[in-house]
């Protein structure tokens, strides 16, 4: 009797949906050497915060340690890699506490298997080119790791829906806290860059003609590096623009448009 199909799934179209609405980024001009690590995301939610993140805060990550580091004091920037750091060391607590929870539920309800996804994995080679994007990169595959051991629970009735919901919500708002951060950071040096250069220029800049002359540094605003990095640091940890999410409805910050990698 041939084989009757019931239920059609996913050949690859899923992912190819997440990648086709994401912006390329382009590293054209970033020529540091990168270890290539062969990764696989297979939830939703790991595939779509990997795409949306993890490149652009490798291109802000450069731009803050490399390039930034050439102009402005070491001292600051690596107060600003610290907190980075921080950040990233607290999300990945976050999950694993929340990854062993998960296991102790299985243990204790007699679950022995977790559920799977029908759709097919992202598998990639991902260029990683420093300690900071390797540290957030394995904070992705904790997130996708967690993501079937929480639906399993709620399949089998041992947490509601609505406690996972919670759950989820606030680990992938740690994530994208991360990259936000970094985004913020790399702006707010790229502020008191091009306010040096301002000054650094004087009187010539007044016979430059309009059309070629440099953007004027914005004000130093409250989320700003220019008011000092302690304050940036605070700031750029809680700032973000909304974006909404195909996997659960709510908003989430962007956190896909980098500083340019260049000076």
């Amino acid at each position: 009797m041939p084989d009757i199909e019931i239920v059609k799934l996913d050949q690859g179209g899923a992912n190819a949906r997440i990648l086709a609405r994401e912006a390329k980024v382009d590293f054209r001009r970033v020529e540091a050497a990168s270890v290539k690590m062969a990764t696989r995301f297979t939830s939703a939610e790991g595939k779509r915060s990997f795409v949306r993140m993890f490149n652009t805060l490798q291109l802000n990550t450069h731009f803050i340690s490399v390039i930034a580091r050439t102009r402005l004091d070491h001292e600051d920037i690596g107060r600003i890699e610290t907190a980075i750091r921080g950040q990233i060391d607290r999300a990945g607590a976050s999950l694993d506490q929340a990854i062993d929870g998960a296991e102790a539920l299985f243990k204790a309800h007699g679950i022995t298997s977790a559920a799977s996804y029908d759709t097919v994995p992202l598998d990639v080679d991902v260029h990683v080119l420093s300690s900071t994007s390797r540290r957030f990169l394995e904070v992705l595959c904790k997130l996708d790791q967690l993501m079937p051991l929480l639906q399993t629970l709620e399949i089998h009735e041992v947490v509601t829906a609505q406690a996972v919901d919670i759950q989820r919500a606030g680990l992938k708002r740690q994530v994208r806290d991360i990259a936000n951060g970094a985004r913020n950071f790399a702006m707010g040096l790229r502020r008191r860059m091009n306010a040096l250069e301002t000054r650094h220029r004087g009187p010539v800049a007044a016979l430059v003609p309009v059309a070629e002359a440099q953007p004027q540094a914005e004000p130093a605003g409250e989320g700003d590096a220019g008011l000092g990095v302690e304050v940036a640091v605070a700031a750029a940890v809680s700032t973000g623009t909304d974006e909404t999410d195909e996997t659960d409805g709510r908003a989430e910050p962007a956190a896909e448009r980098p500083v340019a990698a260049g000076p």
